[in-house]
């Protein structure tokens, strides 16, 4: 019966290209015109953040010039596309513009990242709002990707583990060592999950990396916690084209 439906809406609201509008075979498709123009993460990439990289790999664990110099407390990191052209653009429209229906293909393109650290047994924690932000929001863009990537791949999800215990300004146009510093201690595990989080294998989830800053704070809180591993999935990097 279901089925019938669905085909029946079909035929009355054929799938779209989420970028351009054009017909296209599944639902929350891109079309092969737009698909190039989404700079998807291949090849070699960072194992800390998921930036690309130039070259193929030399050695078993690649990483990037930021990598490099900044500890990261998680243990591997994974992006489905580059914070870059189309994709960017789609970003932005998710977080800003209402555009939910760029949640169903972004948890595949950070399932299909994310394929080596994502097992049955990890636990899907996204990066969280202050309930300000929240209110003037009405959702949290994270949540929903952790929601959509734990039923692509049939892993656990906890969307309220973490909470931000203080409101934190926009971090856009900061220099690192600033984003670093405001997010200092203003995410925490909330109390009525902290049993939950104890010896999990834990994946957060985020939107965009920028700094790392974010994940961060996330990262330390969960360890504190006593989570037994923390690794990290963003559906967009920032970083320099390779």
């Amino acid at each position: 019966m279901l089925s019938n439906m669905q085909a029946a809406l079909r035929l009355v609201y054929p799938a779209r290209c989420i970028t351009c509008g054009d017909p296209v075979a599944d639902d929350a498709g891109i079309c092969t015109a737009c698909w190039p123009e989404v700079p998807f993460t291949s090849g070699t990439c960072c194992d800390a953040c998921g930036t690309v990289l130039q070259g193929a790999a030399t050695v078993d664990r690649e990483l990037c010039d930021d990598c490099m110099t900044t500890q990261r407390p998680w243990r591997h990191g994974r992006a489905g596309v580059m914070y870059q052209g189309m994709a960017r653009r789609l970003v932005l429209g998710l977080k800003h513009g209402d555009r939910h229906d760029v949640v169903a293909p972004a948890a595949r393109w950070m399932a299909r990242a994310g394929a080596d650290i994502l097992t049955p047994d990890s636990v899907l924690v996204p990066i969280p709002l202050h309930w300000l932000r929240l209110f003037q929001r009405r959702f949290n863009q994270s949540a929903l990707l952790a929601r959509a990537v734990a039923d692509h791949v049939g892993c656990d999800v906890c969307p309220d583990a973490l909470t931000r215990v203080r409101p934190t300004p926009s971090l856009d146009r900061r220099p690192a060592a600033e984003r670093y510093e405001v997010l200092g201690g203003a995410i925490q595990v909330a109390p009525a999950y902290a049993a939950r989080i104890k010896n999990a294998h834990v994946i957060v989830i985020d939107d965009v990396m920028t700094s790392g800053a974010t994940f961060s704070a996330a990262t330390e809180a969960l360890l504190a916690a006593g989570a037994q591993a923390v690794d990290v999935l963003a559906l967009a990097r920032v970083g320099k084209a390779p």
